[in-house]
């Protein structure tokens, strides 16, 4: 949560991803692209590792990502 107000992204993150405690986790096809480009536009380097599942994700019982008011 901390590295999308830094990145001062917080109100483009929208109701599809997801948040625990101090963590976002972000709806892949619209929200993960304004982190990425957030972090390019900072000229910071990133990566990461994708994981698929056919699954249920515990993640989408988390509560809906919501800005503080």
């Amino acid at each position: 949560m901390s590295e999308l107000e830094r990145l001062g992204i917080t109100q483009k993150i929208s109701r599809y991803s997801y948040a625990k405690g101090d963590i976002a986790y972000l709806e892949e096809d619209c929200d993960l692209p304004v982190y990425l480009d957030a972090l390019r536009a900072a000229g910071e380097a990133f990566s990461f590792d994708e994981h698929h599942t056919n699954g249920d994700s515990r993640i989408r019982r988390f509560d809906s990502f919501k800005v503080a008011a």
